[in-house]
């Protein structure tokens, strides 16, 4: 069952971009542990346990998801949107979505023309983004500019729901549960009293270009650090598992080995789960990840920077799912990593 910090990160309505709401549930759990919490100009929140230590480690993982943003508001009210990250336009139609305003978030939905209305090729084609249109029930575009304004961010309702086996099924479980592994494991190195210095970054904008990673990264200065996202679970129909690997929900953490994972950070992970009675997963990477460790691998003059990846079924959909199992076994396997460094540790290929 999900604690209290994992349903208010997974409940709490985004706002595909700074996420000042996501923030602040953040800031209320680092508070009781941390050394200190602060927020960048960026809208990064820094969570450190023992800064003064001289091995400075980074943690990160995105509190951003996809989402959409208002471009134009039509004649007839209905707002016309661009994405804000990768979708899959067949997920969005029949949706229900937040429009986050000024005055707060309102509901839309997102449909199209009832099937009985569309002629044969309407039925064959996948509709592109500037065709699709939210409703919020209004009744005309002047009643629709005195609430909406360009530039409003939206995205799915949230919906948390507890499957079968320890499984849970939302919208942004990329990467709201990395937050959680993360900040689990900060509160558990705080209570160990580690000799390193550890930084948790709840970073932003991952989804428009590992932006926050970059800037929160630059300041804290790491030697190593440990991104956290989720991976493509590959144990559901259609794929390739020559091609994707083979990564099952409910298997373990995954361990990245690749380009983008520095050779010494991997072998102590792998280690440390071995060492700790950890399970866990390794997964192939052949070229830079498109998560923010690649952003912080080469941060200033370079970061030995490890992977640790969360299965997920149904990536970049309001039903994402995830094994609360996998979540709790990161977050000790990167405790357990982060305790077991000091000053004299080498991370040199």
């Amino acid at each position: 069952m999900p604690d209290q910090f994992l349903k208010d990160l997974l409940s709490t309505p985004g706002t595909s971009g700074f996420e000042q709401n996501v923030q602040q549930v953040v800031r209320d759990f680092t508070s009781t542990f941390a050394d200190s919490t602060e927020t960048d100009v960026h809208g990064n929140v820094i969570a450190a346990v023992n800064p003064g230590g001289a091995c400075r480690i980074l943690l990160d993982a995105h509190c951003d998801q996809i989402g959409l943003i208002v471009r134009h508001i039509d004649d007839s009210g209905f707002l016309r949107v661009s994405a804000v990250g990768g979708w899959d336009m067949q997920i969005l139609l029949g949706q229900r979505m937040l429009v986050h305003t000024a005055s707060g978030s309102i509901p839309g939905i997102i449909a199209r023309k009832p099937i009985h209305l569309l002629n044969e090729a309407e039925r064959k084609t996948v509709p592109k983004i500037q065709e699709l249109w939210i409703d919020i029930g209004s009744a005309s575009a002047a009643e629709t500019k005195e609430i909406v304004q360009i530039g409003d961010s939206i995205t799915p309702e949230p919906c948390l729901r507890e499957l079968r086996n320890g499984r849970l099924s939302g919208v942004a479980m990329d990467d709201r549960t990395g937050v959680w592994v993360i900040m689990n494991a900060l509160k558990l190195i705080a209570a160990a009293k580690p000799k390193a210095a550890v930084f948790g970054v709840s970073s932003v904008q991952e989804e428009i270009g590992l932006r926050g990673a970059q800037t929160s990264a630059y300041n804290v200065n790491p030697h190593v650090a440990i991104a956290v996202d989720v991976t493509h679970a590959t144990d559901c129909p259609g794929i390739d598992l020559n091609e994707f690997g083979n990564i099952a929900i409910g298997g373990g953490p995954v361990v990245v080995r690749g380009a983008n994972a520095n050779p010494r950070v991997f072998d102590l992970l792998l280690e440390t789960a071995q060492k700790n009675d950890i399970k866990v997963q390794i997964n192939a990477l052949a070229r830079p990840a498109s998560n923010d460790g690649a952003a912080i691998q080469v941060s200033r003059g370079g970061c030995a920077t490890g992977l640790v990846t969360l299965p997920n079924r149904y990536m970049h959909s309001p039903v994402e799912v995830v094994a609360e199992s996998d979540l709790e076994q990161a977050a000790k396997l990167i405790a357990e990593f982060c305790l077991a460094i000091d000053e004299k540790t080498s991370f040199i290929p």
